[in-house]
């Protein structure tokens, strides 16, 4: 059993430290903050449960501890490619709401079937994620409040939410971070729309941050060049299946853009090399998509060009974040999962409920 030292939560998941991945990167360090003990098995259930449950006090101006004596509350309604949606549909649950998430054809059925063992409608929607995203905002302006993950709109109050909600996991790493007197001078950090990406930019400012996306599917880099959120047109199609975003959030980009990140894009074979590497090498089963992090370090530390540009060096010390547990390393617990949501909720929201 893990013993944290008091000032860091017991509840945290673990940093990981793996010196074999440090070899191969050439660096002095590698700890890698492992989401998959969360409830549900990934991050996102710190930002899209904190935004639906908040999202349903503010609608109904009814605190979130008693959310579930009304019997009359809206549906809440998002789009994601698996994870947020779940967020989503456990706050649902706990808060005893209905729900609808809206998915694209390219979400696995085993995802699907996550969020419908919950009690929730899944909707599927032709085309990509971001064509998810627009069907979600078009249903939710007839009937519903919408949770999404990203918005146009630089000031989503919701978005923000979820954002606030990642920054549980920045506290919880400065707090690890502090107990074993380490600090982080890098961190390669995966983007979908940017909103991980952008809580660990304000979550840990002193560590260069690298913006690691699939190349078939990169929205964050051309929008941070622009300077405004663009579209890439495209079937987005990548083996990092919770990247596949066609449109950078808004509230994210602002944020990112004070921080000048380093972009930095890689293949597919690089992201299924960096799931296997995490594995063998340091015993953490993820996907694609939570390996990406890894990838781009890999990709950066091994370019004498981009290696110096990120000032990388042998002393480095680099955090990544493996977002969530692989499909073969989930245990289905629907009730030991909402048990440890509703606690997490507790220690979130201790002042609103």
């Amino acid at each position: 059993m893990t013993h944290f030292p008091p000032q860091v939560p017991a509840t945290a998941t673990a940093l990981a430290d793996c010196p074999s991945l440090a070899q191969r990167a050439g660096v002095g360090r590698v700890l890698v903050k492992i989401e998959s003990s969360r409830p549900f098995g990934n991050f996102k259930i710190l930002g899209g449960m904190t935004a639906a449950l908040r999202a349903l006090a503010r609608v109904t101006g009814t605190p979130i501890a008693q959310l579930r004596k009304r019997g009359d509350l809206p549906r809440l309604i998002c789009a994601s490619d698996g994870n947020h949606g779940l967020a989503v549909a456990a706050a649902a649950k706990i808060a005893g709401a209905p729900a609808t998430i809206y998915l694209h054809h390219s979400v696995p059925r085993s995802r699907a079937e996550r969020i419908l063992a919950l009690g929730t409608s899944v909707y599927w929607v032709a085309g990509t994620y971001d064509n998810a995203v627009d069907a979600a905002a078009e249903a939710a302006r007839v009937d519903g409040v919408l949770v999404p993950d990203t918005s146009a709109d630089v000031n989503d109050p919701i978005v923000r939410d979820v954002m606030s909600g990642y920054a549980t996991m920045t506290s919880e790493i400065n707090a690890q971070l502090a107990a074993i007197g380490i600090t982080v001078s890098h961190q390669f950090v995966q983007a979908g729309v940017g909103g991980l990406a952008a809580a660990m930019a304000e979550g840990l400012p002193a560590a260069r941050l690298a913006i690691v996306e699939p190349e078939q599917a990169a929205c964050v880099a051309p929008a941070l060049a622009a300077g405004h959120v663009v579209r890439i047109a495209g079937s987005l199609h990548t083996c990092a299946e919770m990247l596949a975003c066609g449109e950078a959030s808004a509230p994210a980009l602002a944020i990112l853009r004070r921080h000048d990140p380093l972009p930095v894009l890689v293949s597919e074979a690089a992201l299924l090399q960096a799931a296997t590497l995490l594995h063998e090498e340091a015993g953490i089963q993820t996907t694609p998509s939570g390996s990406a992090g890894l990838a781009g370090l890999l990709h950066v530390a091994n370019k004498e060009g981009l290696r110096e540009l990120a000032g990388l060096t042998a002393s480095s010390t680099v955090l990544l974040v493996a977002t969530e547990a692989h499909p073969d390393a989930i245990v289905l617990d629907r009730a030991l999962d909402l048990a440890a949501a509703r606690s997490l909720v507790a220690r979130l929201l201790p002042d609103e409920g």
